[in-house]
């Protein structure tokens, strides 16, 4: 069985965007930054942007903010703050989360959904 070569973010970034027909030039112009910039970032010369500009390329590109994060090695800047409003139970429920397919876990958060909108019922 062959091992998946690890794809680097830039590297993923590059084959998204020629993926979509989207030029170096109005991919840069569509972020306001320097074609050059995009370029190192691509061959993996500068690490990652900066999450806003992150979510400005999964917007451009059509991709799921968090992946593009995930790929980076970030999350959103809002999650931490989740965590540590309740960091044993957040933790408990990541580590009990782990390893469930992803189907799983989208069950999951439609079932969290729906406490909550029930919650937002209660007088």
């Amino acid at each position: 069985m062959g091992r998946k070569k690890k794809v680097h973010f830039g590297q993923y970034i590059r084959e998204l965007r020629t993926g979509k027909g989207i030029t170096l030039r109005e991919f840069a112009r569509q972020l306001d930054v320097s074609p050059t910039y995009i370029s190192q970032i691509e061959q993996g010369n500068f690490g990652p942007p900066a999450e806003e500009r992150i979510v400005r390329m999964a917007q451009i590109l059509g991709e799921h903010v968090d992946e593009l994060l995930a790929l980076a090695g970030r999350v959103a800047d809002d999650l931490p703050a989740i965590i540590r409003q309740q960091p044993k139970a957040m933790a408990t429920f990541l580590r009990t989360a782990k390893g469930l397919s992803a189907a799983d876990i989208n069950r999951l958060a439609k079932q969290a959904e729906k406490i909550k909108d029930r919650k937002k019922e209660q007088p």
